[in-house]
């Protein structure tokens, strides 16, 4: 009967040192592979072409300024918004939308298929980019081909703003009703002329603007449109509103002075505006 205790004793000895030695072999690994954060992660989709690459990856590779990003959606959509600094490889308009063929020997021509070059698209289930992928490696031997498959809306999710350019402009102000226009620039200049019920959010405004009512608290998916006479002033603006959570702001490309001068816009046109833009509108020109 005395052996009992005994293997008692045994068996509370190894349930007391197998967990200890757990953490002392896993402790370790974890704390040398911590846990990716959202701006690291990707879909990790099994078979699929190219290498997928992270939101914070992309950012270096903008930052860079080597390896060029290409945007493979319409012409129309990446003018209403896009990456800074993605270039478009927009499909034949008048073949099938599916058939990437085209946008894959446009690639071809103008880069070297021993270089790296990364795809975008609209998001985790646009397919075009690996469609794109698969072209290139098939067909041209491309080897270093990255995707974004996250794409735009996970960008801007993050808190990133994109880029508007004059088209895109001129759409969102003839079609969107519900968008808001502001302008970036010194109060003087805004009160002097500026776009119809457009408001003015000064650098450093945007929790101000987010308080008062000149952005709209209530409609966090609204189009914010920032523009002023530098595009980097208004792409600092948009970039500040993002960060409120308005995960559809943008900047313009182009200068006041760009719009003003269209054939596409009437910018003196308030019959965009509603009521409450028309309020504000009328209280930042006193």
């Amino acid at each position: 009967m005395s052996s009992i205790p005994k293997q008692f004793a045994r068996c509370a000895l190894i349930c007391a040192v197998l967990p200890a030695l757990f953490f002392m072999v896993v402790g370790p690994m974890q704390a040398q592979c911590p846990t990716p954060t959202i701006f690291q992660t990707t879909l990790q989709e099994p078979n699929q072409p190219g290498t997928e690459i992270s939101t914070e990856r992309l950012q270096q590779i903008l930052a860079e300024g080597v390896t060029p990003v290409l945007d493979v959606r319409f012409p129309q959509e990446y003018a209403i918004s896009h990456i800074p600094g993605a270039i478009n490889i927009p499909p034949d308009s008048a073949a099938d939308p599916s058939n990437v063929q085209h946008e894959a020997a446009e690639i071809a021509a103008r880069y070297r298929a021993e270089d790296p070059l990364v795809l975008a698209c609209n998001g985790p289930f646009c397919g075009k980019s690996k469609r794109v992928a698969k072209a290139l490696k098939d067909n041209y031997n491309f080897q270093q081909i990255f995707r974004y498959q996250l794409g735009l809306p996970v960008w801007r999710a993050l808190g990133n703003t994109v880029q508007t350019d004059l088209d895109g402009f001129a759409y969102i102000f003839s079609r969107d009703l519900t968008s808001v226009f502001v302008d970036a620039r010194k109060p003087e200049a805004f009160r002097a002329d500026t776009v119809a019920c457009a408001v003015n959010v000064q650098a450093g405004e945007a929790t101000a603007a987010n308080d008062d009512g000149r952005l709209p608290l209530l409609d966090k998916g609204a189009r914010v449109v920032v523009f002023a006479d530098d595009p980097q002033l208004a792409k600092t603006v948009a970039a500040e509103i993002a960060k409120k959570a308005y995960w559809s702001s943008s900047y313009f490309s182009g200068t006041f002075e760009d719009l003003k001068a269209s054939r596409q816009l009437h910018i003196h046109s308030e019959r965009r505006c509603n009521a409450s833009q028309r309020a504000h509108s009328e209280r930042d020109d006193e």
